[in-house]
């Protein structure tokens, strides 16, 4: 696959009869799905497997920081909001006993090619404790050298001094995401971050000056105050800012699950019609600008590892979106963090105090999971193929599973036919392929062959746990 995929096409009418709650598939089976009897001692079987294998894939961790200094409304990750800078010293002492035995466990098989700080607020940490913590992790993995791995840092502008943006290059980080999820005041306002666009435009160009790679923007559409007009105005300065990665979320307002969603006034959401033109808008101005629509809710320049990987078949996807490293063992490392290695994910413990008591028992922090089987194994690949290349060749999951596709896929396929009728897939003797029109809901035809959802997806509502596909 070497040439660019045609532009995405946005079909308002069929969007609107298929938007349903449903999984991004950052995993599959998704995280929902894992049980409590997976541990510690699964997850040493795990590894012991790969060694016993002499298994020398490339290695991806990602660490997980979970303090902010204020709360985000529209915010749903695990975090921790504390001004008491104290409490992360506390975190760090026990993140870096959990990065001594993974470090111990992995030794010897792999080197680390790519790195993902994420949070919460990965520069919470002061500069002197995100030193110390990339020495520590230096000191436990071999890490490839800064011109072949893929190191990056999720920042709050906010937060974050020209100084510190050169510092953070210093200490080992080639790529870094920059939180904005809107530039006008009075969406800022109401959903508690006021951030100038003069302070994000600073902690760019310092980026560009310290030598980084890759600068990513995170927008949001469907924020309270949203609207199109203001939306224009803040894509205006996002496209002049000339980021080399956009990710552009949907805001899923799920205040019985998030509490601090709460405090964002229903009267200030904008109606899924204004919603579904803002995601239009914004695609046809960041394809305008040149951006390649990567999937979901990425975009990048053509120019871009991102668009490069996809280009060439390597892309693919893991708990903090579209990747480019494929096949990598995906060490985490600290509070709620999930590992995928070999066949089985872990997820760690998801409050300090779990987190501390079992690090004080001297084993990892680990509380739930889940072993794959051939079937799981199988349907993550089709799920994972389709997500990033948009399209996906029968032979070559029968050339790597015994099993004819059409056979063991009767069902599946015979559902994708409503989709192939509203002109969003086609099928042949060869391949499944997702037209433009197909490509903004990728999770609806994914979600065919999750075989842990159950019945028909035009029958049974998915529970609220989900956001909406689009």
């Amino acid at each position: 696959m070497n040439t660019p995929f045609p532009p995405v096409e946005f079909d308002a009418a069929i969007i609107s009869k298929l938007s349903q709650s449903g999984p991004r598939y950052t995993s599959y089976p998704t995280a929902d799905r894992f049980q409590g009897d997976f541990g510690y001692g699964q997850f040493l079987e795990a590894v012991a497997g790969l060694r016993m294998r002499r298994s020398r894939r490339p290695l991806s961790l990602y660490v997980h920081i979970p303090f902010c200094d204020t709360v985000c409304y529209y915010c749903g990750c695990n975090k921790i909001v504390t001004k008491d800078h104290s409490k992360a010293a506390v975190y760090l002492g026990y993140l870096k006993q959990e990065i001594d035995m993974q470090g111990r466990l992995f030794d010897g098989m792999g080197q680390i090619e790519q790195l993902h700080f994420g949070g919460g607020t990965p520069t919470y940490l002061s500069d002197k404790q995100m030193g110390d913590l990339m020495a520590h992790l230096h000191a436990n993995f071999d890490f490839a050298d800064d011109a072949h791995g893929e190191y990056s840092i999720e920042i709050d502008p906010r937060t974050v001094s020209v100084e510190r943006v050169h510092s953070l290059r210093a200490q080992g980080f080639n790529r870094i995401s920059l939180g904005v999820q809107d530039f006008d005041p009075d969406v800022q306002k109401a959903v508690n971050r006021i951030q100038p666009e003069a302070e994000t435009r600073a902690v760019m160009d310092a980026a560009r000056a310290a030598g980084y790679r890759s600068i990513s923007i995170d927008l949001i559409y469907g924020l309270p105050k949203q609207t199109m007009a203001s939306m224009t105005q803040t894509l205006d300065k996002v496209i002049d800012a000339s980021p080399d990665r956009i990710a552009l979320y949907n805001y899923a307002h799920l205040p019985h699950i998030f509490k601090p969603q709460r405090r964002i006034a229903d009267a200030d959401m904008p109606t899924p019609a204004v919603k579904l033109e803002l995601l239009a808008m914004c695609i046809q101005r960041l394809c305008d600008a040149g951006y390649i629509y990567i999937g979901m809710d990425h975009f990048a320049k053509p120019e871009d590892e991102l668009a490069v990987a996809q280009r060439q078949g390597r892309l693919q996807r893991n708990f903090q979106g579209y990747s480019t490293r494929a096949e990598s063992e995906l060490i985490s490392c600290g509070v709620s963090a999930i590992s995928a290695v070999g066949a089985t994910y872990s997820q760690n413990e998801k409050t300090l105090d779990a987190y501390y008591a079992k690090l004080d028992d001297g084993v990892l922090p680990i509380t739930r999971g889940i072993k794959m089987d051939n079937d799981d194994l199988l349907r993550r690949i089709v799920i994972g193929k389709l997500m990033c290349n948009f399209e996906l060749s029968l032979s070559s999951i029968e050339q790597g599973f015994p099993i004819k596709f059409r056979q063991y896929f009767a069902a599946e396929l015979e559902k994708l036919k409503a989709f192939e009728d509203d002109g969003l897939l086609t099928v042949d003797d060869e391949w499944i392929s997702v037209t433009p029109k197909g490509r903004l809901l990728i999770r609806n035809i994914c979600m065919v062959f999750d075989r842990y959802l159950g019945v028909a997806q035009d029958i049974a509502p998915q529970p609220l746990r989900y956001s909406k596909t689009i």
